[in-house]
Parts: C-alpha cells; sequence; structure tokens
C-alpha cells in the first residue's frame, strides 16, 4: 500500500513551510496569493486528501446557536420582548445541551461581519436572525452556498425562501381595530417602531387597509421604540385639537409613557383617550388602569425558532412556519370614546 501523502510531502516539494502548507489548504491569511496556488497545485498532483482524523476535526459542532442584536443596548435594558425571546430560546436549547452566544451591535453591518467571524472561526453551528428589513444585506449574505444554518423570526413576505418562523401581525392588527371601531372609536393613531423593520411595515400596512376598510380616520407616527419617543409621539396625538380617540402602540413601554403623558396633560385613561400596547409583558397588568394589549407568547415564538434551526441542522429543508396569531386582551385601558358634550 502507497504511503499515504501530508503536508510535510506537500511543503518539500512546493519548497515552503508546513505552516505555509497548513495555511494555504485551509484558506487562512497569511501566505501570498501565487504561495496558495503554488501549494494547491502540489496538493493536487500528489493526491493529497485531509485524514479522517482532520476533518472530524474540521466538521466538529460548536453546540452553540449565534444570535446577534443591532439594536441600543439602554434600549434592551427595559423593553423585555428580547428577554423572553432569549428565555424560549434556551428552554430549547438546554435540552441539547447546546449555549447561545449574544452579541449586541450597533447596526447592521456589523452583525454581518460578526455572522462572517463566527462562521470563519467555527464559533457557532448556526443563527437567529431577527429585524429584518426589505433588501437586507442578511438575506443575500446568509443564502449563499456554504453560508450557516439561518432562521428569520420575520415575516414570510420579507424572509422569502429561507427558514423563517412567523407571528400574524397583519391579523392582529386588524382585530384590534376592529375592536376599536365597534366601541366607537373613529379617529385612531399608531405609535409605530422603526418604518424600516419588516415587521413594522407589515403592521403599518394592515393599520392603513384595516383602518380604511373601516371607514376611521388614521395616523402614524414612527418612533424608534424608546419610552422618550413613545412620551413624544403622544404628545403629538393628544395636542391636536382633533386628536384621535384611541392608540396603538408597537409595543408596552411607549404604552406606559403615553399613560404617564395622559395623565400629565390632565387626560384620562379610558374616559379620554384608550391606549392599546402590543407583545403584553406582564407590565401591562401592573399599570392603572391595566394596559389592553395584542397579545402573544414571545417565550413560546423564541422556542419555536430554536426548534427550527436543530431542524435545519438536521438537515431538514427550509420553509415558513406560522407560531401564532396574536390575540387582544382587554383590560382596563379602552373604552367607548367620549360624546362630545351637548347644549
Amino acid at each position: 500500500m502507497a504511503a499515504r501523502i501530508t503536508i510535510k510531502d506537500i511543503a518539500e516539494r512546493a519548497g515552503v513551510s508546513i505552516g505555509a502548507v497548513s495555511f494555504a489548504l485551509n484558506g487562512r491569511k497569511g501566505v501570498s496569493a501565487d504561495t496558495t496556488a503554488r501549494v494547491l497545485a502540489v496538493a493536487e498532483e500528489l493526491g493529497w486528501a485531509p485524514s479522517s482524523a482532520a476533518r472530524s476535526l474540521t466538521e466538529a459542532k460548536s453546540e452553540t446557536f449565534g444570535l446577534v442584536l443591532a439594536r441600543d443596548t439602554s434600549a434592551l435594558g427595559v423593553e423585555s420582548f428580547f428577554m423572553q425571546f432569549i428565555a424560549g430560546i434556551e428552554s430549547e436549547l438546554t435540552k441539547r445541551s447546546y449555549a447561545l452566544l449574544l452579541q449586541v451591535v450597533p447596526d447592521i453591518a456589523a452583525e454581518v461581519e460578526t455572522h462572517r467571524k463566527w462562521q470563519a472561526s467555527r464559533r457557532v453551528d448556526g443563527l437567529i436572525v431577527v429585524d429584518l428589513r426589505s433588501g437586507d444585506p442578511r438575506l443575500t449574505a446568509l443564502s449563499r452556498p456554504g453560508a450557516l444554518p439561518a432562521v428569520f423570526s420575520a415575516d414570510p413576505s420579507i424572509a422569502g425562501s429561507l427558514m423563517n418562523v412567523w407571528t400574524d401581525d397583519a391579523s392582529a392588527m386588524r382585530e384590534c381595530l376592529s375592536y376599536l371601531a365597534a366601541m366607537g372609536h373613529r379617529k385612531v393613531a399608531r405609535v409605530s417602531g422603526f418604518s424600516e423593520l419588516g415587521h413594522t411595515s407589515v403592521r403599518d400596512a394592515a393599520f392603513r387597509e384595516e383602518s380604511k376598510k373601516l371607514g376611521l380616520l388614521s395616523e402614524v407616527f414612527s418612533t424608534d421604540y424608546s419610552i422618550q419617543e413613545g412620551a413624544r409621539a403622544t404628545r403629538a396625538v393628544l395636542s391636536k385639537p382633533d386628536r384621535a380617540t384611541a392608540i396603538v402602540y408597537d409595543n408596552d413601554i411607549m404604552a406606559m409613557s403615553g399613560l404617564g403623558v395622559a395623565s400629565e396633560m390632565g387626560l384620562s385613561v379610558p374616559t379620554d383617550i384608550s391606549l392599546v400596547a402590543w407583545d403584553d409583558s406582564a407590565l401591562c397588568e401592573l399599570t392603572y388602569p391595566p394596559l389592553t394589549a395584542v397579545s402573544h407568547d414571545v417565550v413560546a415564538l423564541g422556542a419555536h425558532v430554536a426548534r427550527r434551526l436543530f431542524d435545519l441542522i438536521d438537515g431538514r429543508p427550509p420553509g415558513s412556519y406560522r407560531d401564532s396569531v396574536p390575540t387582544l386582551k382587554v383590560r382596563g385601558s379602552t373604552a367607548p370614546p367620549k360624546r362630545p358634550k351637548t347644549s
């Protein structure tokens, strides 16, 4: 039986060091393009192939999933959504002794670079991706051959054919507006999140379409999801002489800030203005009055996303999976609009 070709044989034939051969064969920086080409040519000439032991090291799993959040760290500290989402992910990872690698970055470009570094260093076996945008560079990068397995927590209209898990926010928005219209509200405002986010655009579109269908006057105020922006938008709504009689917020903390602003302006909730939150964390039940909210199980959503990523790693084809349709939980912050005084 012929002796097995080793990287030492390749180094001697190519006239370079063993280290240079290792770098060239593994596509690592540190050797010139000419040296890499010479090493690869010699390896092919000699019929070199990596040993099974080397392959097993290369193919070894990290038993870690990666999640990068391109968000302001100060906002993450007060918004409960991602803590619930991560709790759901962890509930599935612990069953298979996996870990979650979490990193917060300033923007999408930094997230794409983080994904690249993680793949190059084999830090993670797969990625969970959130906050998709239309034309998102992450969609392009993670659809290329050889990209890490990835599951997108995003509407299929944005994620396309890549593996995605989504909540039917459009149906939830329609239910919310139908409820407000049935109580007699005729002018409704929406305090929205980042306008470029896919799920925000889905909710915005449903809000406008359903308002038109129901004959409601409507307006949208875009924010960054923060308490400060929620308060600013609420003041803008309530300062108008023909103000809306109901406001639908894109998260819990902005709805809470809306309660404070209404009180500052001498208005009563829900007598003068009805407020509806989104996501429905425990915070909604701790306010006075407790907040009516569009509710869905964020922990269950995170768990569902993690299970689908395991499916991808186990070789199942990508698909689109609806996790739930958020439902309206009526509490004390909504009521029929106050009738105008008659002389």
